[in-house]
């Protein structure tokens, strides 16, 4: 009899037990398309790109440090002034480990799934592993761990927004996420509502990553940066000769189909501007001199030199960084204020910056992050 109510006892349990836990998941639709059902609590979380701290930073102000036990090692490799900020802020980084270097096939399932994560986080596009990588997803999700796709990259003014709002829900700040989208479609608006009028859109070459190679000229098709030109009032040049997201423009192309005007993504950083010369400097803790200087510099090389729009003093540059953040709004009044001045003369990219780094983020945002010849 006692064996009995015992367990009826432990039946109840259990049918009281499994219920709630199965309605402690939530099911969600990633930016991949994907169905998934997430934890309700997400202690534990691998980054497929370590750049993607930033968008935990708009979610938990406090320590968004805190639940990250792996991550990607693209962020101290190509970001090092960035992640020297974060460093500083939260020493406990210094003891993430490392699952993966810059790229795709250097990502450890093996390691990250050896650290026990409930949640994974991957982008579409980048550093990190894609949707295209089915084993290692297969393998992830074989080992309990929940994978999620979001996207700063690849579609970044409309994934931006949904990649928050997402975050957002699985991590349980979903007041957070609202507040930053709210922010972020707030600020594209006075952008389109003014590039809206352009009667005329000047036609940009945007140098991708000036100084990481020799030849020139790398640059963007229709996807990724070549949207923001778009977004920011312009024609983007590479997307006429460019099939898919980057590729190469020749000299000679340029000199026979003039830009209306030069940007120049920047990847150098103060710590490191004697090591690559050809670099332009720009980002956390870079000196405004030092950011023209460089972009001047950078604009000497044989053939560039002889662009109209470089004669002419039509040439800027920009932090490389925000093509793989949810700050790229930022980069986008700055090149609209480039594209379409007299319609933009009311936008003030630094006065956003500052507003965004200071609501929505740990660390601090010193230092040029674009510049211009003039």
């Amino acid at each position: 009899m006692l064996l009995r109510r015992l367990t009826v006892v432990l039946g109840l349990l259990l049918g009281a037990i499994v219920p709630a836990a199965a309605a402690a998941t939530a099911e969600v639709t990633d930016l991949a398309g994907r169905t998934v059902r997430v934890p309700a609590r997400v202690e534990r979380i691998v980054l497929g790109e370590g750049r993607f701290l930033a968008a935990l930073g708009i979610l938990d102000r406090g320590d968004p440090v805190r639940r990250v036990v792996a991550m990607m090692g693209e962020f101290p490799l190509l970001d090092p002034a960035g992640y020297d900020r974060w460093l500083a802020r939260f020493p406990a980084l210094g003891g993430v480990p490392l699952v993966g270097k810059a790229s795709a096939d250097s990502f450890s399932t093996e390691q990250a799934i050896a650290l026990r994560p409930d949640l994974a986080i991957f982008g579409l596009g980048g550093h990190g592993p894609g949707p295209q990588a089915r084993e290692l997803l297969a393998q992830m999700e074989a080992a309990g761990v929940t994978v999620v796709f979001v996207d700063f990259f690849r579609d970044p003014i409309a994934n931006t927004p949904k990649s928050i709002a997402l975050l957002g829900t699985i991590l349980g700040r979903e007041a957070e996420a609202a507040e930053f989208v709210a922010a972020y479609q707030s600020e594209l608006a006075r952008v389109r509502e003014r590039v809206a009028k352009a009667t005329t859109r000047p036609l940009v070459f945007l140098e991708n990553r000036v100084g990481l190679q020799e030849d020139c000229c790398a640059s963007v098709g229709n996807g990724v940066l070549g949207r923001l030109v778009e977004e920011a009032g312009g024609r983007n040049l590479g997307s006429a000769v460019i099939p898919g997201d980057a590729g190469l423009v020749s000299l000679e192309y340029l000199l026979t189909h003039q830009p209306d005007i030069y940007v120049g993504t920047a990847i150098g950083n103060p710590a490191t501007a004697d090591k690559t010369p050809r670099r332009i400097v720009l980002g956390p803790g870079a000196p405004a001199a030092q950011a023209r200087e460089t972009l001047a510099r950078s604009l000497g090389r044989p053939g560039v030199a002889d662009l109209d729009a470089v004669r002419a003093g039509r040439a800027h540059a920009v932090w490389h960084h925000f093509f793989h953040s949810p700050f790229n709004i930022v980069a986008v009044q700055a090149m609209a204020r480039w594209f379409q001045p007299e319609l933009t003369a009311d936008l003030d990219p630094t006065a956003t910056l500052k507003s965004f780094y200071e609501r929505f983020q740990p660390v601090p945002a010193d230092g040029a992050y674009w510049t211009s010849v003039k």
